[in-house]
């Protein structure tokens, strides 16, 4: 997971904080897949499982994550952009 530049305004905002995988990637995807290219996703997830797969999963896809950060309440944030 790479974070090549500060965070930007998201265009959609998906929390799955609540989701267990592989449902956490499925609602990525579908989120995903309603914004144009070049959007991008500010995806809120719990969890070792989801921060391994959500950006992996995102990134074989042809998507980019172009930033992550840990809140205090221990939740990950990720901007990805869609491919």
């Amino acid at each position: 997971m790479q974070q090549t530049q500060m965070p930007v305004e998201p265009d959609a905002t998906l929390d799955i904080t609540a989701d267990v995988c592989p449902m956490t990637f499925v609602r990525t995807r579908l989120a995903l897949d309603r914004l144009p290219s070049g959007a991008t996703l500010l995806v809120r997830l719990q969890g070792e499982e989801p921060l391994r797969n959500v950006p992996r999963s995102a990134e074989s896809l042809g998507h980019r994550v172009v930033h992550s950060e840990i809140e205090a309440a221990g939740a990950t944030r990720l901007w990805i952009t869609k491919g």
